[in-house]
């Protein structure tokens, strides 16, 4: 009963946060396009700093930008901010349900580092915590004047961050911890500075006086950088389900290699956006990524080779290989899982029958063998000589 509750609740929680998160990055996709779209320059009224024809929906529509504000605050000013604050909730709620949940499982991995589940949830939670200051002192500092040092030094954080998480927790709760702190960032940037200088502006039109001016330049500032850190974290929400990402030995590597794939495509797309031209940046991101690509390959010889006895057979038997399988997978992959994780196989994979194994075997191979990212958390302590062997057998399947 509790898995199935648990199970409907990650469901229900995920699928809020999609709709959010999609609203909310819609929304700063639209708004970023808008900004680039506008016309500057033709049949302007004074007061305007831009204009936009559109058509959607079977409808036209017409936009305009004021240099300043209305001489009038309309009662019904839509604020874009809900999005980005359920977007927040949603996924901490989301965090909380799937990793600090079932800690043990899921953020905790004995060949990476032996520490409790309590000390791999209180990591996690101070990594986000810690993560907002050190930006945030960053965003004050004289260094944010220098757009292209900033980016960099921000960079390299990621990278050292996503190297001490991976030798601290499993790497999946390490890559969605860098996610996560990403997407706390950017919300942040929302509620503490991009909206508080936007109802200062309104404030300053009602009242009728000027305003802070820096304000703005503020929040114009945190929005360029939620802007450009979009790409990444997205990818990191979809990336817990494909294993050649995190599962690859250096997963902090690729996923800072990704980043820059992510921050590299956005910027192409920002320029494009301003009329300006770039023959180099997307073709490079496209190297970079092909690059990832071939640098995850599984290295097949290397699993059949290392830490096999001299005395290993160069085949391995059905009873071998289907003993593994029992002693390590069917706990949660069958069609009554035992595993109090699991009312149901998760993603439908049941290891009950020999076709359904046979049927199965690049997917278990790509999870046991060539990334052992499973068992989650190792916790039957698959030995790496069972992955070998394992994936020997998973092999010969396909002669058969």
């Amino acid at each position: 009963m509790e898995a199935h509750i648990v199970e409907w609740l990650n469901l229900s929680i995920r699928w809020i946060h999609i709709i959010t998160g999609i609203a909310w990055i819609g929304a700063s996709f639209y708004f970023n396009f808008l900004e680039n779209s506008l016309n500057r320059t033709v049949n302007l009224r004074d007061e305007l700093a831009g204009n936009l024809w559109a058509v959607h929906g079977g409808g036209f529509y017409y936009l305009e930008k004021y240099k300043h504000s209305p001489e009038k605050i309309p009662k019904d000013l839509h604020w874009f901010k809900w999005e980005a604050y359920f977007t927040l909730l949603s996924g901490l709620t989301l965090l909380a349900v799937v990793y600090y949940y079932n800690a043990s499982i899921y953020m905790v991995d004995p060949s990476i580092a032996d520490i409790s589940a309590f000390q791999a949830v209180t990591g996690g939670i101070i990594t986000l915590i810690a993560s907002w200051f050190i930006y945030d002192l960053m965003c004050k500092s004289p260094l944010v004047n220098n757009m292209k040092l900033f980016a960099l030094i921000g960079f390299i954080l990621v990278v050292l961050l996503a190297y001490g998480l991976s030798q601290f927790l499993s790497a999946r709760a390490a890559y969605i911890h860098i996610g996560a702190l990403i997407g706390t960032i950017m919300v942040l940037n929302v509620f503490f500075v991009i909206i508080p200088s936007q109802k200062s502006m309104v404030k300053s039109a009602i009242n009728g006086d000027a305003g802070d001016p820096t304000l703005g330049k503020k929040a114009l500032m945190r929005s360029i950088h939620n802007n450009y850190m979009t790409l990444p974290v997205l990818f990191i929400m979809i990336s817990n389900h494909f294993p050649s990402t995190f599962g690859h030995e250096n997963s902090w590597l690729v996923l800072s290699a990704l980043v820059l794939v992510g921050v590299g495509v956005r910027h192409w797309f920002n320029l494009k956006g301003k009329g300006i031209k770039n023959i180099w940046l997307l073709p490079v991101s496209i190297i970079l990524l092909i690059s990832i690509v071939i640098y995850t390959l599984p290295k097949t010889e290397a699993i059949a080779d290392i830490n096999l006895t001299k005395d290993s057979p160069i085949t391995i038997s059905d009873l071998t290989a289907l003993n593994i399988i029992e002693k390590h997978c069917i706990s949660c992959h069958s069609e009554k899982p035992s595993s109090t994780l699991f009312s149901t196989a998760p993603k439908g994979l049941m290891f009950d029958s020999y076709i359904s194994i046979k049927t199965n075997a690049k997917s278990i191979k790509a999870q046991a063998v060539n990334s052992s990212i499973m068992p989650l958390g190792n916790a039957t302590n698959m030995q790496s000589k069972e992955r070998q062997q394992l994936g020997i057998w998973l092999d010969s399947l396909d002669k058969q």
